[in-house]
């Protein structure tokens, strides 16, 4: 998913203008035309000198400084800048940079960008606004060693035509909330190891030769020992018919299971005793004690 150059501009009609797009239901979700959410020609992009030939556009000996009014503002700026012209197609797949005067761009997957934001230049009646995007130019977390671009978009000012009353939204706030629209919709994928992380958070591991039961999530059949299955927390495990034998005898009488303790003079099952009555049978119509019980007549 890296950066892809482009040697001619994109054309509108390869995509679908988001009010349309708006407008009605699509007829699929996953074919179609990418949606534009913001177009304009003419945009201002900077990065600094020192980045030069990092992007395609911007070519070691191919630039120009950074002219007004926002250079004007520059006066002072820590790292010199240099300037290219840009036309700017943000739309659902991918940010996408063209560049007349080197007759190149860029397509930009948006998990390549990682860092967007409106930036000031300047200050007081002097500032203006502009979006500041950190490019990654390498995979995300594949290489150790990230290489990055710092690009600078100052889009140009539409004239409006508009009776409203209310202002004006600047062009770098609606260039910037068309990206974050368009980065929501290109999630950064998920990795593989950190996917397994997640999910076996929440698993219990038992230690010990002990095999899942097929069919059953969570089930675990006794070792190959003859012991127990792992008891889940809580619980004092299980008497199935498979090691029903260690707890009672052919004809049924209860004979306890396990290794036991000695405490004093008493001796405690360390796998959990049955309480007192455990194994007797109680006839239908006797209580706890034996006596047998008259049915109760109103």
């Amino acid at each position: 998913m890296l950066l892809t150059t482009i040697r001619t501009a994109p054309a509108l009609g390869d995509f679908t203008p988001l009010e349309e797009h708006q407008s009605q239901t699509p007829s699929s979700f996953f074919d179609g035309k990418p949606v534009l959410h913001y177009h304009t020609t003419g945009a201002k992009a900077w990065i600094p000198k020192s980045q030069l030939g990092k992007l395609v556009f911007f070519p070691d000996g191919l630039y120009s400084d950074p002219t007004g009014p926002e250079g004007t503002a520059l006066n002072g700026t820590v790292e010199e800048n240099v300037e290219q012209k840009v036309d700017l197609y943000v739309n659902s797949q991918a940010l996408t940079i063209f560049c007349p005067a080197t007759s190149s761009g860029l397509s930009i997957p948006y998990p390549q960008i990682s860092i967007h934001a409106i930036k000031t230049i300047g200050a007081g009646d002097a500032a203006y606004q502009s979006v500041y995007l950190q490019l990654e130019l390498s995979e995300p977390d594949v290489d150790e060693d990230s290489d990055t671009v710092e690009l600078t978009l100052i889009p140009q000012s539409n004239p409006t035509t508009s009776d409203s009353s209310e202002p004006a939204v600047p062009e770098a706030k609606k260039l910037y909330q068309a990206i974050s629209d368009c980065s929501d919709l290109n999630p950064d994928p998920v990795d593989q190891d950190d996917e397994d992380m997640e999910d076996n958070a929440d698993r219990i591991v038992f230690e010990g030769d002990y095999q899942p039961v097929e069919g059953y999530e969570g089930v675990y059949a006794g070792s190959a020992g003859g012991a127990l299955p792992p008891p889940m927390p809580g619980s004092g495990g299980w008497i199935t018919a498979e090691n029903m034998h260690e707890y009672f005898d052919a004809d049924g009488n209860w004979i306890g299971g396990g290794d036991v303790t000695v405490i004093g003079d008493e001796e405690e099952g360390v796998s959990g005793e049955l309480g007192d009555g455990a194994g007797a049978v109680h006839a239908r119509d006797e209580d706890e004690t034996g006596e047998s019980k008259r049915a109760r007549v109103e």
